[in-house]
Formats: structure tokens, sequence, C-alpha cells
């Protein structure tokens, strides 16, 4: 299984907040600003939040897989937060007590290999195994198993379903369907059901994300058809 879920990047417009969506995985964000280069892991997000957006900036980001762990800074220690990464003065970003020559979008899975080879990055197998449809080789209770999930994804497995689903709804709502179709295919018991989950994960509502002129907002991703696999 892969590491990377997607490599993206983009600059700042002149808003000066965005919006950001609530995530169930980590990212590695690179923000170069007027010279300075500014280095972080940033944990799964469980509500949506408005963030400050520098100007004159250009971001880099490498969104993991749920359940690939950073060492140094496990995704249960940073639910809703971040850890910065030290910079050189020389540009080199410090890494598990290492220094690192900052990706670019070019180079960005390289940059995951050299991590994964260093042994600082890694794809735990427990989200693999609670996901799958085989029978695991040894019985553990419902309470175990969703503890161990918890600590390798820092969320519970019913929060990386919604948080899915959420975001399967909003590619679907720019996509163009209607809220009928939308709460059919996914599950939702009706209008209501969809628009709170729209303000809680994303802040927004149906009507907004289908509006050409909506507000700065962080990336929506398409999902697998089942959120949370």
């Amino acid at each position: 299984m892969s590491i990377v879920d997607r490599v993206w990047r983009t600059h700042s417009d002149p808003a000066d907040t965005m919006t950001s969506a609530a995530r169930t995985c980590c990212q590695l964000i690179f923000t170069r600003t007027r010279g300075h280069l500014f280095a972080s892991v940033r944990g799964p997000e469980t509500r949506a939040t408005t963030a400050p957006v520098p100007p004159d900036a250009e971001f880099l980001g490498i969104r993991l897989t749920l359940g690939s762990v950073l060492r140094p800074h496990p995704a249960a220690s940073i639910v809703d937060g971040h850890a910065p990464f030290p910079v050189t003065d020389s540009g080199r970003v410090i890494i598990g007590g290492d220094d690192w020559e900052a990706p670019t979008y070019d180079n960005a899975e390289q940059f995951v290999r050299r991590l994964r080879d260093a042994g600082l990055l890694v794809r735990s197998g427990l989200v693999i195994e609670e996901h799958s449809a085989e029978q695991p080789r040894r019985r553990l209770s419902q309470r175990t198993r969703q503890r161990r999930y918890r600590a390798v994804t820092g969320l519970s497995r019913t929060a990386v379903t919604q948080i899915d689903r959420v975001n399967a709804a909003a590619t679907m709502l720019r996509d163009g369907h209607d809220w009928r179709t939308v709460v059919e295919a996914l599950g939702y018991f009706d209008q209501a059901h969809l628009a709170h989950a729209l303000r809680r994960y994303l802040g927004r509502t149906a009507r907004t994300l289908q509006a050409a002129d909506d507000v700065t907002m962080s990336f929506l991703y398409k999902n697998d058809p089942s959120p949370g696999s």
C-alpha cells in the first residue's frame, strides 16, 4: 500500500483566511514566503476551522494515506494541531534529528521514500487489517481493535467514516448533484442530517459548495466508494 495519497501545491491569493476542512490523514506542509521556508506536519482535523493565509506564499503539501505514521509525530499526538520542523539557515528541514533537503513538487515522492528508507515514515498494517473483509488470524475484542485503530490514526473508525463521507458529499455537490441524490447515495437520513455534517466538518452549506464564487477553502478530495476504507 502507498504511503502518499496526494501531492499538491498552490499559492496564496488576496484572501487572508481560508476554511480548513476536516481531514482523516496527516499532511507534510512546506510554505515558502518572502524568502523563508516553514515546514510542519499537520494532524487529522475533526472539524472545520478558519486558518490564516500568509501573503505571497507558495505551499507544497504531501498528504499521507490513512495509517501512515511519521515516527517523531504520530497522528494521535497532533489531532487538530500541528508540529513544526526546524529549518536550518541553509534551508534544510530537520526531521527525526537529521536534516533533509526540502522537497519540491517534482521530487516529493522521492523525499517520502527517503524518509521511509530511514525508518521515519512507515505504513501501519493495522488499518489495512481493520478494513479487510478477511477474518484476522487472532481474534481481538472490539474494544482492543478500536483502541489500536485510534492509536494509529488518532481518530475513531466512526470519525474516519463520517469525515470521508462528508468529503464525498461535498464533491458530489460541487459536481452538480442535488442534495436528494447525495442523501440517497451516501446514506444520510435526510437534508437536515447532511446540512449538519457539512457545517460541522466543512463549514459550508450545500448552496455555498455549489456556488461558483465560493470563498477560499482547503482541497476536497474524492474518496473510495465506501467512506472510511
